[in-house]
């Protein structure tokens, strides 16, 4: 990369920062546990709002698998998610009013929470309906993962996220709390994917599976992008530049091989399509408050109109995490 490129991206970083520092007097204290962070501890940052019925599996998911704190930023929700996670003893909780648009999707409050609390911690930052899996997660935690990684001097820890579906219309199965989601949406696409190189950042851009053939197929490429960074050893000086896709310094974006090569690598298990996406998509459509006008939205609503089926004859349903190593779609590369 050309000197002035660097430049460039270093003036982005710095602006990203000052935007999160600016941002951060959006969030408002609601619970503050932050005391009990101990300096070993992996951390989760959120932003969220009206994820209730969601939320005893998402930490029941996480806390099993080793972590020990929660940072959750509450964009204004009405159905009790702040009052929930405000009561959660490893929860601590700031609420904002602002847009999520204007914060950049919810990035410049949670790169505001992460500079000041994150320094030194492995973090895990995925949405309520984002399940990490990484090779051994069956029986290693995510500490275990995060050990392997200091050892290797790797900071960042890529993962693709993978559309989970159920068979049959998504409203014929209802969703109840505490259920595990992928009771009901366990079938993916084994294939269908399309992976270029951003060479600007130097990430791969994934997209396709289900979203792509079913609400973008007649502009695939303005599908949702896949590829995710949900696992970093934070750095005070680090700002996440487009949701979890891309990270500065642009050398954290480097976790995947193309060419088959040894990097590990896991999948974010997305949990978007239950019965409860409908009414999701309406309201998120009506606040405008997403990436391109909404555009993705625009494409729920009108497909979910019809009450889609997103299985077809090439689904695959999930058994473990090895079932998707072999599929190429995540590596554990030398950890063994």
């Amino acid at each position: 990369m050309r000197a002035v490129q660097r430049y460039k991206l270093r003036l982005e970083r710095k602006r990203f920062l000052v935007r999160a520092w600016r941002k951060a007097r959006e969030l408002m204290l609601v619970a503050d546990r932050t005391d009990d962070i101990r300096p070993s501890d992996v951390l989760c940052f959120v932003t969220l709002r009206n994820e209730r019925i969601r939320l005893p599996y998402f930490l029941t998911y996480y806390r099993d698998r080793g972590v020990s704190h929660f940072i959750i930023v509450d964009n204004d929700s009405t159905d009790g998610t702040r009052e929930y996670l405000a009561a959660q003893g490893d929860c601590s909780v700031w609420m904002s009013q602002g847009s999520y648009k204007r914060s950049r999707f919810g990035m410049d409050w949670l790169n505001a929470l992460m500079r000041q609390y994150a320094h030194g911690h492995w973090c895990v930052v995925v949405d309520p309906d984002e399940f990490l899996i990484y090779p051994f997660c069956d029986t290693r935690p995510i500490p275990a993962l995060t050990d392997w990684l200091d050892s290797s001097s790797i900071k960042s820890f890529g993962a693709m996220l993978l559309d989970m579906y159920p068979k049959g219309p998504i409203t014929a199965q209802p969703y109840n709390e505490g259920q595990n989601p992928f009771d009901i949406a366990c079938w993916f696409d084994s294939g269908n994917y399309m992976i270029e190189r951003n060479w600007n950042y130097g990430n791969l851009w994934i997209q396709g599976g289900p979203r792509a053939r079913l609400f973008f197929d007649q502009n695939p490429e303005r599908a949702p992008a896949l590829n995710k960074i949900p696992l970093v050893k934070w750095n005070k000086g680090y700002a996440f530049a487009s949701s979890t896709h891309m990270l500065l310094p642009r050398g954290l974006n480097l976790v995947f091989d193309e060419w088959g090569g040894e990097k590990a690598s896991g999948v974010l298990m997305h949990a978007k399509f239950l019965d409860t996406f409908t009414t999701k998509a309406r309201e998120e459509l009506q606040r405008k408050q997403h990436y391109a006008n909404s555009h993705e939205y625009k494409a729920y609503h009108s497909g979910l109109n019809e009450d889609p089926n997103l299985w077809c004859k090439w689904s695959e349903r999930y058994i473990n995490w090895r079932q998707l190593e072999i599929l190429g779609l995540m590596s554990k590369g030398n950890w063994a």
